[in-house]
C-alpha cells in the first residue's frame, strides 16, 4: 500500500487479499490483484495524483467483478489495450481501433 493511505484503504487491501488467497491465488498474485484494485478505487475516489482514463471512467472494481477481464471471447477492451500501447509508448496509437492496437501489440 502506498506510503500514507487510509485505514479504510488498508483494510479494503487485507480483505480483498485474503479473499484472492482463500480462492486459491498464489501470495504474489493475491497482493497484485489487492493492490491494484484499492489504486483504482482510490484514483476513483480522487485520493491519488494521478489516475488513467480506464481508472476514471470505468465502473467500479467491486460492480464489475471480472466482467471485463480481458479474457472473455473478446479479449481485453479497447482502453486496456490503449493503455498498454501507451505504456509501451507505441506511436500513432490514438489513430488506431482495437484491432489496430492489438496487432501493435503483438497479439493476433
Amino acid at each position: 500500500m502506498p506510503r500514507g493511505s487510509s485505514d479504510k484503504r488498508e483494510r479494503q487491501y487485507e480483505h480483498i487479499r485474503e479473499s484472492a488467497r482463500d480462492r486459491g491465488e498464489s501470495p504474489e498474485r493475491a497482493k497484485e490483484i489487492a493492490a491494484r484494485t484499492v489504486n483504482k478505487e482510490r484514483a476513483r475516489s480522487g485520493e491519488s495524483k494521478q489516475a488513467s482514463r480506464t481508472s476514471t471512467q470505468d465502473m467500479s472494481s467491486g460492480k464489475r467483478g471480472g466482467q471485463r477481464s480481458g479474457k472473455g471471447s473478446q479479449g481485453p477492451t479497447y482502453d486496456q489495450l490503449y493503455e498498454e500501447a501507451k505504456r509501451r509508448n507505441i506511436q500513432g496509437r490514438s489513430d488506431m481501433n482495437k484491432s489496430e492496437l492489438k496487432r501493435a501489440l503483438g497479439g493476433k
